[in-house]
């Protein structure tokens, strides 16, 4: 029988401009946590919040969202057309974040933080899914499209500290609420891709995880990168706090956080030279070891150029080793598992992410600039996992940068 007359399966044409469009849905949200991540823990301090109460606040939506994604994400596979659920989420988002302007007393800002983090958190898995859709059915450069988060992240970041230096932490609220509109108008601009042919990454959570997966090794390794991940979370909470404390102006902090982003772009867009030259563990353990140094080095008294410095080694406590992680699940975890691989990534970095923010408000509160030594003590225990993942890695997995010697 002649090939040429046998059926094949064509992809239909993908939606016009495909690529811009989705950098606009990764770039609205993106936009929004530039203005929250550093300075929503200063509008917080405002309110004369202590750092236990600022932990808590930070904290619990971490927790919910871990476990309220996975129903979004079944949600979102069974309408068939996943960006129906971005409209909700966009909508709903901008609802609490008009709700955090009416009651500033703890109990309401945390019951109103914790739905905005339970209806806000699917937006950009979705985004994600609909993006590697485009990767696989059309052949487009995911990098080039999630690149323009980052931007949009890093502009956030300078507008917020300019506008902090000029109206205080009062203008955190506007900032975040303009966001939210812009992710709402970009919303209806989401390209539709038709129903998932494979569940959603954060569906997979709601079923247990594949015999491959519960391999002593795996879980090891997710658990220890996921714990490095989870030691950031002292440095989102308390960091923009910290620096302006000791004087440091908004426009520098912004620019601390801006540095940190874009270490942690350059590193992903030298990632393919990286790759040649170093092994995945040498990736990964980098990574972790920077990480223990990082949050050592943290309480000196660096001053404005040192900190911008240890702001960089963000392209080594993250970027690397999450490369590494990724490229190293891509050889073990057959494809058919690949978003359930995913899934548990996200459920452990979210789950560490979210202890190590609550205890961060005790340390930070105890000791000030010297509680971010309990995030090297964090980021240790998450080496310590690697080594014995290391340790107990089948044989047949050292070929191709997964040797038994680290290097």
């Amino acid at each position: 029988m002649d090939s040429s007359s046998s059926p094949r399966f064509h992809e239909p044409a993908p939606p016009s401009r495909f690529v811009a469009r989705i950098a606009l849905l990764f770039s609205a949200p993106l936009f929004i946590n530039g203005f929250a991540l550093p300075f929503f823990p200063v509008w917080l301090a405002s309110l004369s919040f202590d750092a236990a109460q600022i932990s808590v606040i930070l904290a619990v939506p971490m927790f919910v969202r871990v476990f309220s994604a996975p129903v979004a994400g079944m949600i979102a596979d069974k309408l068939g057309e996943r960006t129906r659920l971005l409209l909700w989420s966009a909508g709903l988002s901008l609802l609490t974040a008009l709700g955090l302007f009416v009651s500033h007393a703890f109990w309401a800002v945390l019951a109103i933080y914790t739905l905005q983090g339970v209806v806000y958190s699917p937006y950009v898995p979705i985004v994600e899914a609909v993006a590697l859709t485009g990767v696989r059915r059309w052949g487009f450069d995911y990098a080039r499209m999630r690149l323009w988060g980052s931007i949009a992240f890093i502009c956030a970041t300078m507008i917020g500290g300019a506008l902090i230096s000029r109206f205080g932490a009062m203008m955190v609220l506007p900032a975040m609420t303009v966001g939210f509109v812009a992710m709402v108008a970009v919303t209806f601009l989401a390209p539709r891709v038709g129903a998932p042919r494979r569940p959603s990454t954060l569906t997979t959570l709601a079923d247990p995880p594949p015999k491959a997966l519960r391999a002593p090794d795996i879980q090891m390794l997710l658990m220890g990168v996921g714990l490095v991940n989870g030691s950031h979370g002292m440095l989102f909470a308390f960091s923009a706090l910290y620096w302006t404390s000791i004087g440091f102006s908004g426009t520098e902090v912004g620019l601390l956080w801006s540095a940190g982003v874009a270490a942690e772009i350059a590193m992903f867009v030298a990632a393919k030279m990286i790759l040649v030259r170093v092994s995945l563990w040498g990736m990964i353990f980098s990574g972790a070891g920077l990480a223990i140094l990082r949050w050592l080095v943290f309480p000196l008294d660096l001053g404005f150029w040192g900190y911008f410095a240890l702001q960089c080694s963000h392209a080594f406590t993250y970027a690397i080793m999450h490369t590494g992680l990724q490229t190293m699940l891509v050889r073990r975890v057959a494809e058919r598992q690949e978003t359930a691989a995913q899934g548990l990534y996200f459920f452990y970095t979210g789950i560490f992410t979210a202890l190590c923010t609550f205890v961060s408000g005790i340390f930070y509160g105890w000791f000030g600039v010297h509680g971010f030594l309990s995030m090297a003590v964090a980021a240790f225990i998450g080496f310590a996992l690697l080594i014995v993942a290391w340790t107990i890695q089948p044989q047949s997995s050292g070929s191709s940068g997964m040797s038994s010697e680290p290097s």
